[in-house]
């Protein structure tokens, strides 16, 4: 022992002070992790509080919140597209503490906001693909159309007047207003809000003509005939609402859009931390009573595949290709 207890201290001495920094931050890392979470998580949500995406947050903070033995919190962080939110979150501490639910939006901010203060891919840590939420096209109770043909020469004739609510740029609701319009070939009077919640608020009581939006946020409506619809925006009809013919069959031949979401945590959260992550989403997803809910809204859960960090990166990767020149080549910048 004595020999060694010498040796020990001169080779501790020789060692650099950032390598024993190094070595400290690590162990702690590790603690943190084995322990987490030991308070509150809060899912960041870019967009108003009722909207379609705040819905699915609050969906599976439930279950989460049980298997992680601490509550999961839904705060909503609006604006500018859902870009506020997602800086907020790259620029946490990577703890674990705040992670962050955001759909395809996260794709198409690239080449929306030439000045996006933080990278979709190399500023996040990848949790797991949550859902794919298909979109319907809907209209005030009282717009003089009753189908399809009669909408599309209404809104032909009526372009100037009309007005058409989507949740800011970058949101799916306007990503598929453009869309729309483009196949169409007309421009309405496109009218952003800082999330569809409030949009749908203003279509119910007739203050905007027509919307865009997910399933989590109209089948209610749909249903309860507070709105009309004219079709959805899948290659299929959608098992919760069989009767609503889809754009595609209707003459807007392979018009699809899907709100898929993912959920996020600041780059450089620790291993340990996200496995935990993953195993609550996991959790949530194969909770049967989310599973029924989900179903009930035509909202299918991501394969077991795309729930992971590898599948939701190829996801944001495979997007951000995909509507990087659509949006390039319709000129429109959020900047």
């Amino acid at each position: 022992m004595k020999l060694i207890y010498p040796f020990f201290v001169k080779f501790l001495s020789k060692l650099s002070s950032s390598t024993l920094t190094f070595g400290f931050l690590f162990l702690t890392s590790f603690s943190m992790a084995q322990n987490y979470p030991v308070k509150p998580v809060t899912i960041v949500v870019p967009f108003a509080a009722g909207g379609p995406t705040d819905a699915v947050a609050r969906m599976i903070a439930v279950p989460m919140t049980q298997f992680l033995g601490q509550t999961v919190i839904v705060e909503n962080t609006v604006g500018a597209g859902g870009t506020i939110g997602a800086n907020r979150v790259a620029k946490a501490n990577p703890d674990g503490y705040m992670i962050f639910l955001h759909h395809v939006g996260m794709s198409t901010a690239p080449a929306l906001y030439p000045k996006l203060p933080y990278d979709p891919v190399n500023d996040f840590e990848f949790i797991g693909q949550v859902v794919d939420v298909p979109l319907t096209l809907i209209a005030r109770k009282n717009i003089p159309a009753n189908n399809f043909k009669e909408l599309e020469a209404y809104l032909k004739k009526n372009q100037e007047k009309v007005t058409m609510g989507n949740a800011g740029p970058g949101a799916v609701s306007q990503l598929c207003s453009m869309l729309f319009t483009n196949k169409m070939g007309i421009k309405l009077t496109e009218v952003p809000y800082k999330g569809t919640g409030p949009a749908m608020t203003d279509l119910l009581g007739g203050t905007i003509d027509i919307m865009c939006d997910q399933t989590t946020n109209t089948v209610a409506n749909i249903r309860a005939d507070k709105v009309k619809v004219f079709g959805t925006t899948t290659l299929k009809r959608l098992k919760s609402l069989p009767n609503i013919p889809t754009l595609d069959e209707q003459g807007f031949k392979g018009f699809e859009v899907v709100a898929w979401h993912g959920l996020y945590a600041p780059k450089g959260t620790p291993p340990a931390v996200m496995e935990k992550l993953n195993a609550a989403l996991k959790n949530a997803l194969a909770n049967s009573e989310i599973k029924a809910r989900l179903a009930d809204l035509s909202v299918e859960e991501a394969s077991a595949e795309n729930v992971s960090a590898s599948g939701l990166k190829k996801q944001l990767e495979s997007e951000i290709k995909r509507w990087t020149p659509i949006i390039k080549a319709a000129g429109v910048t959020a900047d």
